[in-house]
This record gives C-alpha cells, structure tokens and sequence, in this order.
C-alpha cells in the first residue's frame, strides 16, 4: 500500500523512539490489519517494558534542554510541524482510511482538525504566563509561574488516529513538555508519518517518541507506573480509564481522561426540522458512528417524533456505504468484528424489547466489518443501547413530551461529555442548555469539534479540557514566588 503516497518515506515500519528508528524487538512483530478485508498492511515491532523504558528515559533527558529552550522557538518547531502536515494532508487522509477505515474525505477532514491543534498551541506557546499577586506584606512581592510539567506520557485512539495525539502533543511541547506516544495498536500508520513529520520540522530527539506494540497492558502498566512520567493524558473507554487512573495513582500522576460518552440529541418541537434531521445524520454517522460524541440517544418531542423519523430514514437511506478509498463513499467498515457483534447486540435487544426496525439493522456483504446504517423507533429507557455507548451506525429514537422529560432521559446516564440540542426558542436554549449534565452541548449544530473550544466532560466521561487555552494548563504546574526583603523606602 505504500504506493498510494505521494512521499512513501512516510509509510515507516518502525517504533521511534528517543530519535532513531526502531525496525525490530526481541519480541517479534505484530499486523496491522485493513478494516475492509482484515488484510495485512504492515507488521510492526512489538515494543513492551525496554521500549517503553527507553523512551521515557530519552524524553527525560531531552525535556531538560527543551524546556530551557524560548517560547518563540517551540513555537517556530511546531509551525513548521503544521506546515508539514499540512503539506502531506493527502497522504496522511490515505494512512487513516487504511489503518481506520473512514471514507478518505473524513480522513481529510480529520487531518485538518489534527493540523489545527499544531497551528493553535503553536500561537499559545508565547502565551503561556504567570501573574504577580499583592503581598501580605508590604516587604513581600508574590509572583506565579507556569512552568511545564515534565515527561508525558499520551495513550491515544484508533478512532481519529491523528487528531488524538496533536490535540495532546500540540501543547506538550508548546509548553515544554516532551511526550511519548502509545497509538491504538489499531492504528499506528499515522503516528508514525506524524513522527517522521516532526522529526523534519525540527523536533529534537526524545522530545517526541511512538511506541508500537499490541501488547497495551505491559506498555500501559510502564508508563502508568514510571517514575520519571509526570504525566498521562488518555483518550478512550471509562472503563480503561478507571485502570489507568488507579494504576497512576501510586506515583500521583496528573491525569487527563477523555473517555465515554452516552450523548443525547434533543429535538423540540418548535426546531427547524430539517436542520435537525441533518445535525443527527451528521452527529451519528461520522465515522460509522464511532466517535465518543456520536448522538447516541435522539429524543424527539412527540409533535415532530414521526416527522423527524421519516426524514432521519430518507437520508440514512441515501448514505453511501463502501471502502473509504472509493469516491463518494459517505460511511465505511466497523474497526473491527468485536465493534459490529456489539451493533448486532445492542439491535437485537431494541428489537426483542418492542423497538421497532425503520432502516437497515443486517450486515453488509461488503465484509465483515460492514454494517448498514439502522435507525430505531420505540426505543425506551430499559434497552441496552440507552445505557450503553455503542459505537456504531444505530440511531436510536426516543419519545419524549414535555422539557422536563427531555431533561430527565438526557440525565439519565453515568456518562456527560457531549449533548445537542435543537429549538428556535432562545429562552427554552437557555434554561435546557443549563440544565443538561455535559461538558460540551451543541445548540442548533451537530459537528462541535474545533481547536478553539475546550474538548470533554464531567461525570464519568472525563477529568480535564482539551483545546483552547485551557489546553496548554493541563501540561503545566503553577510555581509560587514570594519574594520578601523588599523594604519600601
């Protein structure tokens, strides 16, 4: 497959770690497969315990230099980071719908989101500042300084391989921060193209490493317990999360989790009823519906409830299922034949409990990761797929009556990262948007994903932000000043 890239130097068949390349361990190899067909696109070193040692150990020694480096200067190296991954867009897209399977115009897109955290933390890296506070005293001075927190460690997703690690890396190393990478086994491809990139732009090495390997407890267990790891961000279910966060705990890391999500999508019966049967179409099926802020319950108000279906089924009906490399293919394969049992689960048990099938629920022969589009009417509380994160393409409808009933099902669940919400009514906005717990809600817009927002959630869908300015705290400790012996004249 390395001939579909315009530059193959970016296809690498090696972990990279403290700067070199590493092409093999004592441990053998790993495939890499093709979500299509479960084909074999590559095999990779297996890295375990030495890699990952390794790499935390050249980070450490390289965090000493970087982060004595100006602000001005990480912010040149990551520019020209961006300016690469802008320059391979195309090649990177074609890594991801390989190794992921989402169509290649997501994959695009997802590389344009990926390049905007480079582009904004690069900005933010000059903007990084502490304060001086009023004394107690009139001798005393009290300053603040933000100062980067040391060696991070990044355990990222197979869902957007590229997104994941520069929305973590992109303020590592603005602030100071070098970072070791563990990519989904899944899907390593593009990690490591972004490593080549960033080895180009002028990242020193050790400042920013990727381990491969399929072995993720003996790579999670390494970094979640090294000493020399000041930091772990994770993107990825609650119930890993759960792990790591205890598994952290014994060396008191600072720990940033982006984890699952149960989103709601509202719609009121005063909402443009066309602009909401677009945002569900687009907050459920982007990338087959794996995605943690995918509209996992639609609640629709009684008065539009039939109307919304009929036209939630009449463009589901239209979506274009394939391999994402074909043109104009809108929804591709499933990661894997574990994802598509869980769609075929959670479908089967709407049914057997009264829901009722208006489009789609059989797999495709396209593969064995192919599932068609479903949309379910009738679902109620007591069903799996109300609890649960499906991660898959199943829109699932819910009635509801009154403002309060929305709220309450909206409620109703352990998870609170993302929700929608769809009304003309900027007062009912107001005080429902007020009242959902998320720490993100989509008003009248299905797609909220940007840089400039910061991304995640409360309950048990997170610890921590993001994006934005608030992105680049995460890796940063405040260092307090007080300076006394000041008399005043």
């Amino acid at each position: 497959m390395k001939h579909l890239l315009n530059d193959p130097s970016l296809w690498r068949e090696a972990a990279f770690i403290g700067g070199e390349w590493i092409s093999s361990t004592a441990h053998g190899n790993y495939p890499v497969r093709n979500p299509v067909d479960q084909s074999v696109l590559v095999e990779l070193p297996r890295c375990r315990e030495a890699e990952v040692q390794s790499a935390i150990v050249a980070a450490d020694a390289a965090f000493r230099t970087w982060r004595a480096t100006t602000a001005r200067h990480r912010a040149d190296v990551l520019r020209q980071w961006y300016e690469l991954i802008v320059t391979n867009k195309e090649d990177l897209a074609i890594l991801i719908t390989l190794e992921e399977g989402k169509p290649l115009a997501e994959a695009r897109g997802e590389i344009d989101y990926a390049a905007s955290f480079v582009r904004w933390f690069s900005e933010e890296a000059t903007r990084v500042r502490g304060d001086v506070i009023a004394g107690a005293r009139d001798t005393q001075r009290i300053l603040t300084l933000r100062e980067p927190i040391g060696v991070c460690a990044a355990i990222t997703p197979w869902n957007f391989p590229a997104a994941m690690i520069t929305r973590k890396a992109g303020p590592a190393l603005a602030a100071g921060c070098t970072m070791v990478v563990k990519p989904a086994s899944q899907t390593p491809l593009s990690a490591l193209a972004l490593a080549a990139l960033a080895q180009r732009a002028g990242v020193p090495a050790g400042v920013f490493s990727v381990v491969t390997g399929n072995d993720t407890r003996a790579i999670g267990g390494e970094l979640t317990s090294h000493p020399l790891i000041r930091k772990l961000t994770f993107t990825g279910s609650t119930e890993v999360g759960r792990m790591l966060l205890g598994q952290a705990a014994d060396t008191i890391k600072k720990c940033s989790m982006e984890l699952g999500g149960n989103a709601p999508f509202i719609v009121f019966d005063d909402a443009n009823l066309d602009a909401a049967a677009e945002g569900i179409v687009a907050a459920k099926f982007r990338n087959t519906g794996q995605a943690c802020i995918s509209a996992n319950r639609v609640l629709i108000q009684s008065g539009v409830y039939d109307e919304i279906a009929r036209r939630v089924v009449e463009r589901v009906a239209a979506l274009r299922i394939g391999n994402g490399l074909e043109p104009g293919v809108q929804v591709g394969p499933l990661i894997d034949a574990g994802a598509l049992a869980k769609v075929e689960e959670h479908v089967a048990d709407a049914l057997a409990q009264g829901a009722a099938l208006l489009h789609g629920g059989r797999r495709l022969a396209l593969g064995d990761s192919f599932y068609e589009p479903t949309v379910l009417a009738g679902v109620t509380r007591t069903m799996r797929i109300a609890r649960e994160e499906t991660f898959g393409p199943i829109a699932a409808l819910f009635r509801f009556e009154t403002d309060d009933d929305a709220i309450a099902m909206a409620n109703d669940t352990e998870y609170g990262l993302a929700a929608y919400l769809y009304s003309r009514d900027a007062a009912r906005i107001w005080r429902n948007a007020a009242r959902i717990e998320a720490g993100m809600v989509g008003i009248n817009c299905g797609l909220i994903s940007n840089e400039v927002a910061p991304f995640g959630g409360v309950k048990q869908s997170g610890l921590g932000r993001e994006g934005s300015h608030l992105g680049i705290d995460e890796f940063t400790e405040v260092k307090y000043l007080c300076w006394d012996g000041l008399a005043v004249a």
